[in-house]
Order: structure tokens, then sequence, then C-alpha cells
């Protein structure tokens, strides 16, 4: 469907896949922390995302190859670029994070690190501009993270701090994939498919060799079924599709709110499925936050009237009706 132009139905489109992003995200949180407090590993839950995803999408990467391989080969160095930042290392980055973050960064971080980094590496790379709403929602974010940081009972705890740490590591990594994805005018659901199938050639065998898959294989029927529906289907082969094509329909300004909720649903998902109940001291600085990342994304730059070249000026100045008054004399 081509949403170029405002419509009901791409509007409904758009709003469903903010939706849909919004939660899958919350949902693939909250699933890795379950699973590597069942006992899987953080190589483990990478392994499922990407190996399942790369089975997944296997059919839009077989119809590129035969429909569009002058393409693909054109664009290779950025699908690279892609599989390098989106890849089995992000997979690695956070969710080693969420091995040492407490619950309430969690829920925050990975948010608002990808929000962040998001409009720094726009500034920098792609030539956005950062308005004064930018800059005070980025405060804001940064306030609300450190009123969480200082709750903690040593806030200087190493373990605390690296996942803190990897949180922005993985919020600039994933940042850096949708710059590439602008920048080169990738297609999402390509990109998703060649990430995955590298990580399948590449850190399939690694995992499998060093690792034995032990801890995978032990692990419960239901845990394992629920990590390959969460981590590789929703996770690792729709939320970057989802995203891009949330954008696509709804433009990049009204679609920058969705990864808003996402930190809100992380939390509720959090208690239902973890019984990680909400700490009121965490309010504050979790609400701080939120609002940060909303009024950085509901920022839209008003674009500036084109000047008009000599050759309007001079058209509009004979076209111009005479004023009666006008005798002729200056």
């Amino acid at each position: 469907m081509n949403c170029s132009t405002p419509h009901k139905s791409c509007a409904a489109l758009g709003i469903g896949a903010g939706l849909f992003t919004a939660m899958a995200s919350a949902l693939y949180t909250v699933f890795a922390r379950m699973g590597l407090h069942e006992g899987l590993t953080p190589y483990d839950i990478t392994f499922l995302r990407y190996c399942v995803a790369a089975v997944v999408t296997a059919p839009v990467l077989l119809y590129h190859l035969k429909r569009d391989r002058s393409d693909l080969l054109e664009k290779r160095y950025a699908l690279i670029g892609v599989a390098l930042l989106a890849g089995p290392l992000f997979g690695l980055v956070i969710f080693t994070a969420f091995q040492f973050a407490p619950a309430s960064h969690a829920a925050i971080f990975p948010a608002a690190s990808t929000s962040l980094m998001g409009m720094l590496l726009a500034a920098a790379f792609l030539a956005d501009r950062l308005g004064a709403a930018h800059i005070l929602g980025a405060a804001m974010v940064v306030l609300g993270l450190s009123m969480l940081w200082r709750l903690l009972p040593d806030p200087f705890d190493s373990g605390a701090l690296i996942g803190d740490l990897l949180f922005i590591l993985a919020g600039a990594m994933w940042a850096g994939l949708f710059i590439l994805l602008r920048k080169y005018q990738l297609d999402a659901l390509l990109a998703t498919s060649v990430t995955s199938f590298l990580a399948l050639i590449t850190y399939g065998p690694i995992y499998l060799y060093a690792t034995g898959a032990t801890t995978l294989r032990a692990a419960t029927t239901s845990l394992a079924w629920t990590e390959v529906l969460v981590q590789g289907v929703l996770a690792g082969a729709c939320v970057i599709y989802a995203s891009a094509k949330t954008v696509q329909m709804l433009g990049a300004s009204r679609a920058a709110i969705f990864p808003v909720m996402t930190p809100a649903l992380s939390t509720v998902f959090s208690w239902t499925f973890l019984g990680a109940v909400p700490q009121p001291g965490d309010a504050p600085g979790l609400a701080m936050a939120m609002a940060g990342l909303i009024v950085a994304a509901l920022y839209r730059e008003r674009p500036c009237p084109p000047l008009p070249d000599a050759a309007d000026m001079q058209r509009k100045r004979f076209e111009s009706p005479v004023d009666a008054n006008f005798d002729g004399r200056l």
C-alpha cells in the first residue's frame, strides 16, 4: 500500500505497527530477564534470537537474491554495517546488561539510551536539527536516569554500573542501525534477514562449538518455546520491520511516540510475568525520564517558508493591483 499521502487505512496500519513495536520491545526485555533468571545465559538468548529469525526471514532473503541481486550487491557494505550493529554483538551487549542492571533500570534505560543516541547520531550524520525541545527532553531524561541511579544503595556498584554502561552502548548500536536504514534507504525486512542469516552462519557454529547448548538443552520446554517465540519471532524477525513501517506510514514525528510507551509496558509486563512490583521510590525518576522522552518525541520542526526568487518577485510586482489614488508621480 502506498502511504505517501495521508489515508485512514495507512494511519490505522501505522498505529497498529507502532503498538506492536512497543509491545514486542517490552516483551523481549521482560522475557530476556525471565530467561536469565531461569538459568539461560546471554549466549543462549542471542542464539535463539538470531537463528530463529534467520529461519523465519529466509524467504525474504531468497526472494531478493533471485529478483534484486544487483541491488543487494550494491548495498552490501551498508547491510554488513547493519549486521555489525544489530547482529549477535548487539544481542550479547543488551542481554548481558539485563543480567547486571536493576529492574527499574531495565525498564527505562534501553529506550532512553536509544532515544538520546538517536538524536545525537542523526544530528551528526544526517544533519538533523537539534531543537530546543530535543535539548530539554534530553536533559529531562538524564535527570530522571540520575534520580534512579542515586536510589541504589551503592550507586557505583560494579554490577549496576556495568549494566547501565552496556545499555548506553546497546542504545548507540540500535540508533546507528536506524541511521544506516535512513541514510542508505535500506529495506528493513531485507536488513533483518541479512543480519539474521549472517548470525546463523557465524555466531551459530561458534556458539554450538563453545557451549554445546548445554544450558539451553537443560531448560524446560515451555521456557525454550517462549523464548523462541518472543526473542526469535517477535524481537528478532519483526521489531525492525514494524518500526520502519510505522515511520513510513505515520512519519517520523508521529512514530516517535510509540517507543516512549515501551518503559511503561515493560514495567507492567514485569509486574505481570515476573512479579516485580514497582517501587514507589522509582516513580519520580521513571516519570521524569518518560516525560523527557515524550517532549523530545513530540518535537516537530517548523520548516521555514522558501525565499521567493527574483523572477517570482518581479511577476508579483507587475501582477499587483494598482492603487486607485496613484497618479503616476513618485
